[in-house]
C-alpha cells in the first residue's frame, strides 16, 4: 500500500529532529498543494516572515526538512513557533497579499521599504463658474488657483505628480507662472485685493484678482497649463499659435501681442529646460545598488517629458531576506517547485522586485519603467492589474532612456557611500560614548539612549519631549510628547519629575522582569542611557524618580550646560555619585551628546509652539460672538488666562470682566461650548 503524502512529510520532519512544536509540524504536514501566503510567528507572537508560495506544501515544508543550523536562516527557522497560511485562488493575488501584510506588519526577516513622507503634488484648482460645480462662493472659485500640495488628493481638483521633491514642485509652479501667469495666492488674499500685487508687475500673474482679464481668457490659461503640465508641449505652442492668428485676424492686435509674448515665454522655457523627449512623458527610472551589506533603490521621476530629480530608498532586512532566499534557489535547483523563468536571480533584482510592489501601493504608477535589472513578468502584470493601465518596464534602454537611467545609477553610487559614511561615523560616535561611560551593552547595535527635555514660555502650554537613538540613529517614529499639567509655572523640576513617571511606570508595568516588551506590546523597552537636559538638579529630580520605581540610577546622565553656556562645553553629570566629567570639545563621544539633546530641544519647541499657537489662535472663536471686539478679547483671555480658561469659565464668572454683560456672557458660553 503506497504511503500517505502527509505521512511521508511527517517522517521527514521527525527525521531531522525537528525542535518545533509539535502542533506546528501538523500544520505543515497538512498544508494543500495550492497557492497561498504563509506567515511564521515566534513564542511571543513576533510576525517573522511573510513568504508566497505557487505551491504552499512544498515550499513550506522546505524550510523544516533541510539543515540550517549555524546560519542566519536557521537561527529564524529555529524561532519560528506558529504558523498562519491563507489560501488564494492565484499566484498573483499571493503576492498582492504578501506585499499589502509586508507593509502593514513589518515583519523581521522581508525587505521592507519605509517611507514616511508623503510626497508632494502640484494642485490646480478646478473653477467653479458653472452650472454643472454648482455657482461659485466667491469671484476666487471662478479663477483656479495653482499651489504646492501635500495630502490625500480630491478628484474634483487636478493633481500633477507625485514629484520627488519640494523643490521640484516649486520650480515647476515657477515655470507655470511665467508661461500662463496663473495666480498662486489664496481665496482669502485674493477677495481682498483692491490693486495688482507683485507677480503682476514682474510679470508671473494676470492680476484676475482685480479683472485685469476676463474668466473666459483666465480659463483658456488653466487648459493650456494643464496641457502643458501633462507632458502636451507642443501641442499647446501648436493651440496658442492658432489663437494668436485668429485674434490678429480680428484686429485685436493687443490681445494678439499677450498670447505671442506667451509664446515666447514658454519657447525659452522649453529651451533651458531642454525637454528630454516627445514620446516619454511620465516615466519612472528604478536603479538597485549593494555595498557593505547596505541596498538603496534610486528612483528619479520624469513627468511631463521633463527630468524632476530623484529619491534615495534604503530597505532594511536584507541581509536576512537573502539568506531566506537561499532555500527558494535549491528548491529551484531541486526541481520542488516550479518558478517563472527569468533572470531575476541577483540580489538587486529581488530588492527591485519589493520596492515596486511596496511603492506603487497607494499612489498612480506611470506608464514606462525604466530599471537597472530584469523583474519577473508577473510582478509588472500585477502591478498593471491592480492600477488598472498598462505597464510597460525596460531595463536595457536606448538613447536618451540610456541617459537617464545612467544619471540615476550614478546618484545610486552616489547616495549609498554617503549613507556607507554617515552610519560609520554614528557607529563611531555609539562606541565612543559608550567607552567614555564605561558601559558595557551586549549589542552595541541595539544600544538605546533616551533623552528629555522641558520647553515652556513664561509657565504657558509646558511640554516635555522625549527622543530615542537605537541602531546608531534618531527613531523619528518612537518620539512622544506629554503634556505637563498640574505644575506651577515654571517649574522645570516638577515637569521632569512627571514626565519620567508617566514614561517609566508604564513601561515597567507591560515589560518582562529583564526590560523587554511583553509580547503583543507596542511599547519600548527600558534604554540603556536616559538623557535629562540640565544639571544637579534635574538629574536628583530624575534619580529619585528612578529610586521610586525601582530603576537602576547608573543609567542616568544629566547634560549641564558648560561656561557662559556655549556649545562643545557641556559636562555630563551622573545620577550615582559618580564626579561630572568634560569630554572635550573634539570628542566623538559629545558630539554625540549633543546631536541628541538638541534634537530633544528642537522637538520640545516645536511641541510647545504648536500648542501655544493653538490656544492663542483659538481666541479667534470668542471673537466670532457678536459685541466681542479685540480689546474684550484680550481682557477675557487675560482674565482666565487662555481660551480653555475662558471655556470653562461660568456665566457669572465671565460677568466679572469689565464690558462683559449678562447677555454678552451667555453668548460666550453658548459659542465655546
Amino acid at each position: 500500500m503506497p504511503a500517505n503524502p502527509q505521512d511521508r512529510i511527517r517522517r521527514q520532519l521527525d527525521h531531522d529532529r525537528s525542535p518545533h512544536p509539535e502542533q506546528l509540524l501538523s500544520d505543515v504536514a497538512a498544508l494543500p498543494p495550492l497557492p497561498g501566503v504563509y506567515r511564521y510567528f515566534d513564542a511571543d507572537g513576533q510576525l517573522l516572515y511573510v513568504g508566497k508560495a505557487g505551491n504552499l506544501k512544498k515550499r513550506v515544508s522546505s524550510y523544516f526538512r533541510q539543515d540550517h543550523d549555524g546560519t542566519r536562516i536557521g537561527h529564524m527557522i529555529s524561532r519560528i513557533a506558529r504558523m498562519e497560511t491563507t489560501v488564494v485562488r492565484s499566484e498573483a493575488e499571493a503576492l498582492l497579499l504578501e506585499n499589502n501584510l509586508i507593509k502593514t506588519q513589518n515583519p523581521k526577516f522581508n525587505i521592507l521599504f519605509r517611507d514616511d513622507k508623503s510626497y508632494p503634488y502640484l494642485k490646480l484648482s478646478s473653477p467653479r463658474s458653472d452650472a454643472s460645480n454648482g455657482p461659485p462662493k466667491s469671484i476666487a472659485d471662478a479663477f483656479p488657483r495653482i499651489a504646492y500640495y501635500r495630502g490625500a488628493v480630491d478628484r474634483r481638483h487636478q493633481y500633477f505628480g507625485p514629484y520627488p521633491s519640494a523643490w521640484a514642485v516649486k520650480d515647476t509652479i515657477l515655470l507655470v507662472q511665467k508661461v500662463f501667469r496663473l495666480r498662486t495666492c489664496e481665496d482669502t488674499v485674493f477677495a481682498n485685493r483692491t490693486r495688482p500685487c507683485l507677480l503682476f508687475q514682474i510679470k508671473r500673474c494676470s492680476a484676475p484678482c482685480v479683472g485685469h482679464i476676463g474668466v473666459d481668457s483666465y480659463l483658456g490659461d488653466v487648459a493650456s497649463a494643464s496641457a502643458f503640465l501633462r507632458g502636451e508641449a507642443r501641442e499647446v505652442l501648436s493651440e496658442l499659435e492658432s489663437r494668436m492668428l485668429s485674434r490678429a485676424e480680428r484686429l485685436e492686435f493687443e490681445e494678439a501681442a499677450e498670447i505671442r509674448n506667451q509664446i515666447s515665454a514658454l519657447s525659452r522655457v522649453l529651451h533651458q529646460q531642454a525637454v528630454d523627449t516627445t514620446t516619454d512623458r511620465d516615466v519612472d527610472i528604478l536603479v538597485a545598488r549593494l555595498q557593505g551589506g547596505r541596498a538603496c533603490v534610486n528612483l528619479a521621476m520624469v513627468r511631463g517629458g521633463r527630468h524632476l530629480g530623484d529619491r534615495p530608498y534604503f530597505p532594511s532586512h536584507v541581509e536576512d531576506a537573502l539568506a531566506l532566499r537561499e532555500i527558494d534557489q535549491t528548491m529551484n535547483m531541486a526541481g520542488d517547485v516550479e518558478r517563472e523563468p527569468s533572470s531575476s536571480d541577483s540580489v538587486e533584482a529581488l530588492v527591485l522586485e519589493s520596492f515596486i510592489s511596496q511603492h506603487y501601493d497607494g499612489i498612480p504608477v506611470p506608464p514606462s519603467l525604466i530599471t537597472s535589472h530584469r523583474i519577473r513578468q508577473s510582478v509588472v502584470d500585477l502591478l498593471a492589474e491592480t492600477k488598472g493601465v498598462k505597464v510597460s518596464v525596460v531595463h536595457n534602454p536606448r538613447e536618451q532612456r540610456r541617459v537617464w537611467l545612467e544619471m540615476a545609477q550614478k546618484n545610486a553610487e552616489l547616495h549609498l557611500a554617503r549613507l556607507l559614511a554617515e552610519e560609520g561615523s554614528q557607529q563611531a560616535r555609539t562606541r565612543a560614548l559608550v567607552d567614555a561611560l564605561d558601559l558595557t551593552p551586549d549589542d552595541l547595535d541595539a544600544f538605546r539612549i533616551e533623552c528629555f527635555d522641558i520647553s515652556h514660555t513664561s509657565g504657558e502650554a509646558t511640554q516635555a519631549s522625549c527622543v530615542v537613538f537605537q541602531h546608531h540613529k534618531l527613531q523619528n517614529s518612537e518620539y512622544r510628547r506629554y503634556r505637563i499639567e498640574g505644575v506651577g509655572a515654571g517649574d522645570d523640576y516638577a515637569a521632569m519629575r512627571q514626565v519620567l513617571m508617566r514614561r517609566y511606570s508604564k513601561l515597567i508595568s507591560e515589560s518582562e522582569p529583564d526590560g523587554e516588551p511583553k509580547a503583543g506590546r507596542e511599547i519600548g523597552r527600558i534604554p540603556d542611557l536616559v538623557l535629562v537636559d540640565g544639571g544637579k538638579g534635574q538629574v536628583a529630580m530624575a534619580r529619585e524618580v528612578f529610586s521610586t520605581l525601582g530603576l537602576n540610577v547608573s543609567l542616568l546622565v544629566g547634560v549641564e550646560k558648560g561656561e557662559g553656556r556655549k556649545v562643545g562645553l557641556e559636562e555630563l553629570v551622573f545620577a550615582d555619585g559618580r564626579e561630572k566629567i568634560y569630554l572635550g570639545h573634539d570628542s566623538a563621544a559629545l558630539m554625540l551628546v549633543a546631536q541628541i539633546r538638541d534634537e530633544a530641544h528642537r522637538f520640545a519647541i516645536t511641541g510647545m509652539r504648536a500648542q501655544r499657537a493653538k490656544v492663542r489662535v483659538g481666541g479667534s472663536r470668542i471673537e466670532e460672538v457678536p459685541g466681542v471686539g479685540p480689546k474684550k478679547r484680550a481682557n477675557l483671555l487675560k482674565r482666565f488666562g487662555g481660551v480653555r480658561g475662558v471655556a470653562d469659565a461660568s456665566i457669572e464668572d465671565l460677568m466679572t470682566v469689565d464690558g462683559i454683560s449678562r447677555e454678552l456672557a451667555e453668548a460666550i458660553y453658548r459659542a465655546l461650548r
